[in-house]
């Protein structure tokens, strides 16, 4: 501890090559993550986090958590994460939860539902057996879903939003799909369902037709269906990347290693570099400028979380992936040394430093990083034939009224979304229109 003016410093320290040392590091970085949320106030919503952040942000948070308890044991937020979970399902156990439905997008109610899955695949806690169970949960949100297939325009895909009055309905984007198809791999790896690998299958074929997924594995952020998807959003992200990466391996892995994903896998893992600055992640298109947004400054936690996962999936990439992690894990600790209690994390991790502001987006992000080294020291994701308890309804999802769109042929699937995982909605589509965008490389 130092003293730097009239500020006490106390930064987060972290040994990588300590399991104890991480998981120290980790519970204060979860701690101060947590001290954001309010939802179990009196007079406040469970599983809210209060403004500027939305909904999608605290299914996020709340994944973050389980992945938190799950590489370092302390169960001390199992309750609060099973209560914000279960709260936010909604009347039909689906996460269209009626607080937020109006104004829903598919990868706003995409975040609850992987929440769900993470949580189904390492055993987190069951919920009382007269409440939704997480593997459920996560099949209903799958469910609701794919009856949105849109064949109408561009050949497919998902749309950003749900429903029509909502500002980016016309915009099919990298991180509705990514989700789905995220989603979509891991159903499928746990359950043994092919339906749900032909829906992956499916929507990564379509994102391959349109450009969203390129050559060179990058994944773009959109198009617009009113052009009928003619021209990309070039703006790349690191959760679209991350989202496309564990889909992947887990297909890998459920295809008993077949060489079309394995060469998909190595692409996307290649694909990432431009998320990499010295083996350090940034947020390459607004991270530079200092422009990310509150939703932007969670985006790394996505791609470390699923970086992670991915190393149990398709064990081949585990060294290049902590080449990556390890890396970004010491430089994201350096970082974590500001705020009144001199140890709030930042968001740009190169500069040796805290770069000044703090927030959900910029603890998660650390935490995620920092707890993903202990990765090797974790069993991997189960399933419902390795040991996952997880209890799972086919059905799930599909009785409600969600639903958007002409039903998809699921065979035992069906639908329903809201208002998504927030980058610039009209400015994003005005932008599009002139194909100028003000990425910083």
């Amino acid at each position: 501890m130092v003293v730097a003016g009239s500020h006490v410093v106390n930064a987060i320290q972290v040994d990588l090559t300590s399991p104890a040392s991480i998981k120290s590091a980790s519970s204060e970085i979860a701690y101060d993550m947590m001290s954001f949320y309010t939802g179990n106030h009196t007079g406040d919503i469970p599983g809210n986090l209060p403004a500027p952040y939305y909904w999608w942000e605290a299914g996020a948070m709340f994944g973050a958590m389980i992945d938190y308890w799950y590489y370092t044991g302390d169960s001390s937020y199992n309750d609060v994460t099973t209560q914000a979970m279960l709260w936010q399902t909604g009347p039909n156990a689906d996460y269209m939860t009626p607080n937020q439905t109006k104004t829903e997008g598919n990868d706003d109610q995409g975040f609850w539902g992987i929440a769900a899955m993470s949580a189904a695949e390492v055993n987190f806690p069951n919920p009382p057996s007269d409440k939704p169970q997480w593997l459920a949960l996560a099949q209903a949100v799958f469910n609701t879903q794919a009856p949105r297939w849109d064949d109408t325009t561009c050949g497919g895909g998902l749309r950003w939003q749900i429903f029509p009055f909502n500002n980016g309905y016309n915009y099919k984007n990298a991180i509705s799909n990514g989700c789905f198809f995220n989603l979509g791999a891991r159903l499928a790896k746990y359950t043994g369902n092919d339906t749900y690998a032909y829906w992956a299958d499916k929507t990564w074929t379509w994102m391959e037709s349109i450009g969203l997924l390129d050559d060179n594995y990058y994944v773009y952020d959109g198009s617009d269906d009113t052009i009928n998807c003619t021209q990309l959003n070039h703006i790349q992200w690191t959760y679209n990347a991350g989202a496309m990466l564990l889909g992947a391996a887990n297909m890998y892995n459920y295809t008993n290693g077949s060489d079309i994903w394995r060469t998909r896998v190595n692409g996307l893992m290649k694909g990432l570099d431009v998320f990499f600055d010295n083996n350090i992640m940034m947020e390459v298109a607004c991270e530079n400028n200092g422009k990310c947004d509150v939703d932007q400054q969670s985006f790394k936690a996505y791609l470390a979380r699923w970086m992670a996962a991915t190393t149990k999936m398709a064990p081949f990439t585990y060294d290049a992936v902590m080449a990556k992690l390890v890396p970004s894990a010491q430089a994201a600790a350096i970082s974590c040394s500001g705020g009144t209690n001199g140890r709030l994390c930042g968001l740009n991790w190169r500069i040796g430093k805290f770069d000044g502001r703090s927030g959900v987006g910029q603890q998660m992000a650390a935490l995620e990083t920092i707890q993903s080294n202990l990765i090797a020291q974790v069993s991997g994701p189960l399933t419902n034939s390795t040991g996952g308890t997880s209890q799972g309804d086919p059905s799930a999802g599909t009785s409600g009224s969600n639903s958007v769109g002409a039903a998809a042929d699921t065979g035992t699937v069906t639908t329903g979304d809201k208002v998504g995982a927030g980058f610039l909605t009209t400015v994003v589509l005005m932008i599009l229109v002139g194909t100028i965008w003000w990425m910083i490389v």
